[in-house]
């Protein structure tokens, strides 16, 4: 695409073109797309951002225009802003400051209008009363104008006359006075001619004063009955508003209701502040209002194929998204009036305030530098109280997004809520700084909300040495989650890792689509000195091994220098061919976004040699959004509505069950020194537990095999745990052929029944 003009002047009195904007001293001037309109001088990054994204503006009207040299110039109003820009040319410079002075004049003017007009009226009326004012005072002008040039006409009139007159009364030859005298009856008929166009121009004025009144009042008639129309339209919309939810209250609407889509966001200000300064290597190019937006990514050849064009058959994409952008958010509607029909248990809104404990976190870490966190014996202090198994299960915050994908027919559309799903997790830990209590071995948790939510939740510690929990949930709605995660970790001095590792499964009944995905690497910053703060880093491919489409998603780590939003995620749709169907946008601890592709092109190489691709899309529709926090969250752990729930006393339960350990529950009722104590007993209890299992397994081996073939590897006999998990089994995955804990059933019914006699004592 060919790069627009410097500047240009549009209809009215909008200018607008690109000038180079002084950033900072390491960026210096970078180019950005300026627009004078209506006496305020605003900037963008890029043209496309004109609809969605304004990163400065300055109003004229207290502005102070100065030059510098033949290219530079400054704008500032007193010191709360300043622009030192720079034209491309000494002309365009120029262009820009008779612009900026002509805007200037008249934003003066216009304010002080305004100000005498006072602010009593309606926006609406006011603008009509203000137009007619000025329509009033520039005829009024005129006239005076007119009046002016009359006095001067009269005055050098006048003054011809008698020149003419001292002409004559000199002596000169006989030519010379015949020409004076035809100069002297020219100037006359220039008098009376004169005098006619005044005697004209004073009944003009006369008549318009006469009539002015009248078109005054004709006028204010035509104001007062908009009003009035407008003041009948606001009323009916609001009846009909009335009857619409009157109906609905009678009446359970079916999810494909036409007519009833709630309400979309546009794609809003993804920027804060003067962000000036975003990811170099995306381009935006103009687009008309209301037409589909630009949307540009470099082009990795493993996730993203150009397509050229692919406007054929956009008739059927149009209709799809009317499906997607319209039926779902009717859907949902359905969904919550389901759900309050069904009676909710009540459920607590708050545990004790977490104690203020001082501790000397150098004296213990100091010593740690390097091992992974689960074989350091760390106190409660650092703790929160809930444990991994439960922090595990908070990956259903948002189960909804699941609800909705079982709904979709489209398999792509189900891609963007499966990692819209996927994202979400990461949304609560945003504030949450307390290490969860690692699981003793064989500890459960389970998370039964099959009445009121629809789903129910088993998970299970099933290895000590790595440390791996097993995580299986169902809902009546027609999917399946299920997972484990061993977590690797390595303290560093300033910050601590943290990598999940295993597979993550989601499984929908319907259309039998499998998708799998893995976690991302979780960072806890500033653990020394300073206060902590938690970073999500990396990329995720989610994959639906049925069809073969993927979904790229990029957590982008967080840097001091960047320019991009705070926890930025973005993602890419695509089928099997590579053909990229919708963009994702957003961030995981706020909310995702996902705009429908309608074309690609092969753009310019960015900064870094990179090609990019050009992604022409619709307007970006909401996916997901977080839940506010509880009040007083930052007393009780940052935990969300869920978290306050999950170690809340349930009867039923296993005796392995999270909400059973006994140095947990000290620690959430704020006795640490107790919970320190019992936690020490734990650990020890299991320590004793394991080299039983291992003695025992050493003895059946011995009884197996021959003295002498121990004699020959003594070393065989220091790793043997006979421990097999009680709800899951370890067999290779049928889809990803790795090896991993899958639940084998028995839990549910074992609770219905009250047996729990092959539960191990761990507690």
């Amino acid at each position: 695409m060919s790069e627009p003009k410097a500047a240009s002047p549009t209809t009215g009195d909008t200018y607008k073109g690109w000038l180079f904007k002084w950033t900072n001293y390491i960026k210096g001037y970078q180019r950005r797309w300026f627009v004078l309109s209506n006496g305020l001088l605003s900037y963008y990054r890029t043209q496309a951002e004109m609809g969605h994204t304004c990163r400065g503006t300055i109003n004229l009207a207290t502005a102070n225009i100065s030059v510098e040299d033949s290219c530079n110039f400054i704008i500032s109003n007193g010191g709360a802003q300043t622009y030192h820009l720079k034209a491309s040319s000494e002309v365009e410079r120029q262009r820009w400051i008779t612009a900026l002075e002509l805007a200037k004049a008249k934003a003066v003017k216009m304010q002080a209008e305004s100000d005498e007009s006072g602010d009593e009226e309606p926006s609406s009326a006011q603008g009509d009363k203000t137009e007619l004012q000025a329509t009033l005072r520039t005829l009024s002008s005129k006239v005076e104008d007119l009046s002016t040039c009359n006095d001067l006409i009269g005055k050098h009139g006048s003054a011809l006359q008698r020149s003419l007159s001292e002409l004559e009364s000199l002596k000169l030859p006989p030519e010379s006075s015949e020409k004076i005298k035809q100069v002297n009856e020219r100037a006359t008929l220039f008098r009376i001619t004169s005098n006619a166009m005044i005697n004209a121009c004073r009944d003009f004025l006369s008549l318009a004063q006469t009539h002015s009144k009248k078109w005054q009042k004709a006028l204010q008639y035509e104001r007062d009955q908009r009003i009035r129309l407008e003041e009948t339209l606001e009323q009916l919309a609001k009846q009909h508003n009335n009857l619409e939810r009157a109906f609905r209250g009678a009446t359970v609407l079916p999810a494909s209701s036409p007519g009833s889509a709630g309400s979309s966001k546009g794609s809003g200000s993804h920027g804060k502040g003067d962000m000036s300064d975003e990811d170099e290597e995306n381009e935006f190019f103009d687009a008309m209002e209301d037409a589909p937006e630009f949307i540009t990514v470099p082009a990795d050849p493993k996730y993203h194929k150009r397509t050229g064009s692919n406007i054929s058959g956009i008739s059927s994409e149009l209709a799809l998204e009317d499906h997607l952008m319209e039926e779902q958010p009717v859907a949902a509607n359905h969904e919550l009036s389901t759900r309050e029909i069904v009676p909710r248990k009540k459920r607590r809104n708050r545990i004790p305030d977490k104690p203020n404990y001082s501790l000397n976190l150098w004296s213990i870490m100091k010593n740690c530098i390097g091992k992974e966190l689960s074989k350091i014996p760390m106190p409660v202090n650092f703790n929160e109280p809930i444990s991994m198994l439960q922090r595990l299960t908070e990956d259903l915050e948002y189960y909804e997004l699941l609800d909705r994908a079982a709904k979709c027919e489209n398999s792509l559309e189900q891609l963007c809520y499966v990692a819209a799903f996927t994202v979400s997790s990461y949304s609560t830990t945003v504030y949450r700084t307390g290490k969860p209590f690692n699981p003793l071995l064989g500890e459960t948790f389970e998370l039964d909300r099959m009445d009121d939510c629809g789903y129910r939740s088993i998970c299970e510690q099933v290895s000590h040495h790595p440390p791996a929990a097993a995580h299986h949930a169902e809902s009546k709605r027609g999917w399946t989650l299920r997972q484990e995660i061993a977590i690797a970790s390595k303290f560093r001095g300033k910050y601590l890792s943290i990598m999940p590792l295993g597979s993550i499964h989601c499984i929908f009944a319907n259309s039998n689509n499998h998708y799998t995905w893995k976690k991302v690497t979780t960072t806890v910053h500033n653990i020394i000195v300073g206060k902590l703060w938690i970073d999500q880093s990396g990329e995720i491919d989610i994959v639906n091994h049925k069809t073969g489409d993927k979904c790229h998603l990029k957590f982008a780590p967080y840097s001091y220098f960047s320019r991009d939003v705070a926890r930025k995620v973005t993602g890419v749709v695509t089928d099997p061919s590579g053909k990229a169907h919708f963009i994702l946008s957003g961030t995981w601890d706020e909310k995702m976004e996902f705009s429908r592709i309608m074309q690609s092109t092969r753009g310019e190489n960015g900064t870094e040699g990179k090609q990019k691709t050009v992604y022409q899309t619709l307007r970006a529709k909401e996916l997901w959004k977080r839940h506010p926090l509880p009040d007083n969250t930052e007393n009780m752990y940052y935990f969300s509505e869920l978290a306050l729930t999950l170690n809340e006393s349930e009867d039923g339960v296993a005796p392995t069950d999270s909400r059973l350990r006994p140095d947990q529950r000290l620690m959430e009722n704020g006795r640490w020194d107790e919970a320190n104590t019992e936690k020490q007993r734990l650990e020890e209890k299991q320590r004793t537990a394991r080299r039983k299992r291992e003695s025992e397994a050493i003895k059946a081996t011995e009884d197996a095999e021959p003295v002498e073939s121990w004699a020959e590897s003594p070393v065989k006999s220091t790793h043997v745990d006979s421990y097999k998990a009680l709800w899951f089994e370890r067999r290779e995955d049928p889809v990803t052929r790795e090896l991993t804990h899958i639940y084998k059933g028995g839990y549910w019914e074992a609770k219905e029944k009250k047996d729990w006699s092959g539960c191990p004592d761990i507690f």
